[in-house]
């Protein structure tokens, strides 16, 4: 269905780089052409190797984006959550998307077509501008990413994917860097290709050395004692 235009939608699409230089006029058009669609937990919204014809947009929830290794296991590559977009570079070469998209809890994603995104968006320098950037942005952050894996012990890995969420996400607080979303256990684990069991071991050490601290259920307060590979 169509997006109902509200006033959080409206919002959130605003603070989205690559849509807030628009023209009152073409956000208006923008939150007439985007369809709503809605995820349960768990749930896929897009499969590896699969649709080349839209653009997701995070109106409410976290998502995850995958890649299952050789054996199996699943290797999270980055996290998205409200205010974040996916599956553009889908939309600019045509190949297809190349890792799997989840929902990490329940999430309502807006979608853009690619026949929308080339007639409205790629004709605009002001967001061809702010397209290039991000793509900077996203390849840097693969390259941290790939760093991490490469880091020879456990711990040296947890303490990177730690300081590499709080890097993008954190919120700065007289207590430290908040991790502004649950992330259990499981998740950091898969973001390091470790076990989650030595993760859970590592991250009660550093919460007993004073370098953590966890606030309400999972949240994660990264204090100025903390310490991470450079």
């Amino acid at each position: 269905m169509r997006t109902t235009g509200s006033h959080s939608h409206l919002k959130t699409l605003d603070h989205i780089p690559i849509f807030s230089c628009l023209l009152p006029e073409e956000k208006a058009r923008l939150t007439q052409i985007i369809t709503e669609k809605h995820f349960k937990k768990n749930s896929i919204i897009l499969m590896e190797d699969d649709s080349k014809n839209f653009m997701y947009v995070i109106f409410t929830g976290k998502i995850k984006v995958v890649r299952i290794t050789p054996d199996g296991k699943e290797q999270i590559l980055v996290i998205r959550k409200r205010g974040d977009f996916f599956g553009e570079m889908t939309l600019l070469d045509g190949k297809s998307q190349p890792a799997t998209v989840v929902a990490m809890e329940d999430a309502t994603v807006g979608l853009i077509s690619k026949v929308d995104f080339e007639q409205y968006f790629m004709k605009d320098p002001n967001v061809l501008k702010h397209i290039i950037s991000m793509l900077c942005e996203r390849l840097r952050d693969s390259w941290t990413m790939l760093r991490v894996l490469g880091l020879p012990d456990a711990e040296t890995r947890v303490r990177a994917v730690l300081a590499h969420i709080s890097t993008v996400y954190g919120i700065k607080d007289v207590r430290g860097i908040i991790i502004p979303f649950k992330l259990t256990h499981k998740e950091i684990a898969d973001f390091a290709s470790l076990a989650r069991e030595t993760v859970s071991r590592l991250l009660t050490r550093l919460s007993q050395s004073g370098e953590i601290e966890f606030i309400g259920r999972k949240n994660i307060i990264l204090k100025a004692s903390f310490s991470h590979p450079k």
